[in-house]
């Protein structure tokens, strides 16, 4: 079975997401015959490369229900185990980290594509690292198991971004507009952090249609996503 997900770093929704899926998967009797892989999506395409801090930032856009935003997630992280540190979170503009994402893919395959993606969130949403920054990116890359001195010079090309903006593009022509957003085997997509029992029924029911497990399917619905701003 291929996942693919439709997800943004500066999604808080895609962290809780890729946090309650993986706990569905390791619970899936055929998680190893799952293939997942990350997709590109902008939810800020022209966001300045300029880190800008995340407070500012929300307040600018949403104004004063920005605080209660914040409050409802970092409730729901601590529920999930999940750290958000909004006074530390810097927003940028998120293509380059895309592209590093993409990278991950092509050289290295979907394991360590996840691996850099879990970087990438946590050090967006709980370290204040800027994710725009090519010295900060490579040093990540190098945690989640790239070779740091070749992601360095991907980053300081221009390789992948064209191939980058395409799957960008794509995903917005084949009508996703909000993320997170898993499609399962390029037929049945599921929109937002869904909870964890939600995610194991979809792995089970896409098992079933795809003659991979002889179970009860259930259907699910969408939840709570980011949406293009």
């Amino acid at each position: 079975m291929k996942v693919e997900i439709y997800s943004d770093i500066a999604c808080p929704w895609c962290y809780v997401g890729k946090h309650r899926f993986e706990r569905a998967l390791a619970d899936f009797p055929g998680a190893d015959t799952v293939e997942v892989v990350y997709r590109p999506y902008q939810l800020v395409p022209d966001k300045s490369e300029q880190p800008e801090p995340h407070r500012e930032y929300l307040t600018a856009r949403f104004g004063p229900q920005a605080a209660a935003m914040d409050d409802r997630l970092a409730a729901l992280g601590r529920a999930e185990g999940l750290p958000f540190d909004f006074d530390r979170i810097l927003e940028t503009n998120t293509l380059l980290a895309h592209r590093l994402l993409w990278h991950a893919l092509t050289a290295y395959g979907p394991a360590v594509q996840a691996a850099l993606k879990d970087r990438l969130l946590t050090a967006h949403f709980a370290d204040g690292v800027d994710v725009g920054d090519r010295d900060a990116l490579a040093a990540l890359a190098a945690e989640a198991g790239l070779d740091r001195d070749r992601a360095a010079a991907f980053l300081a090309s221009e390789e992948g971004r064209e191939e980058v903006l395409a799957e960008i593009d794509d995903a917005r022509a084949v009508g996703i507009t909000a993320v997170p957003t898993f499609v399962f085997e390029g037929k049945w997509a599921v929109q937002g952090g869904q909870d964890t029992s939600t995610f194991l029924r979809v792995l089970e029911q896409v098992a079933t249609e795809t003659g991979a497990l002889p179970a009860p399917a259930a259907q699910a619905c969408a939840d709570d996503a980011c949406e293009v701003g």
